[in-house]
């Protein structure tokens, strides 16, 4: 997939690696999937993603489209609920 000289590369080969995507491809039954994650790689056979799964690798010719996301937010428990120690449980 190397392109002529002065061709803008693909999104993806911008991509910082670490940052967090979402890659949409196109699956060989026909529709898309997302695939989102931490970028391992990219280069012009195209994208290797760490999710929740484990590794996905996304071949070029299967990307639709894709962008980076922010991370998502830190989940935090029940407004006012008390951490759970050893202490305030009694034991």
């Amino acid at each position: 997939m190397d392109g002529e000289p002065g061709e803008p590369l693909p999104v993806w080969r911008t991509w910082p690696i670490g940052i967090r995507v979402v890659v949409r491809r196109r699956l060989d039954e026909g529709g898309y999937s997302d695939v989102l994650g931490h970028l391992l790689a990219a280069d012009d056979d195209g994208v290797l993603v760490e999710t929740r799964r484990g590794e996905v690798h996304v071949p070029a010719d299967r990307i639709a489209i894709g962008k980076i996301v922010p991370e998502p937010p830190i989940r935090q428990g029940p407004a006012g609920a008390a951490p759970h120690t050893r202490a305030s449980s009694g034991l």
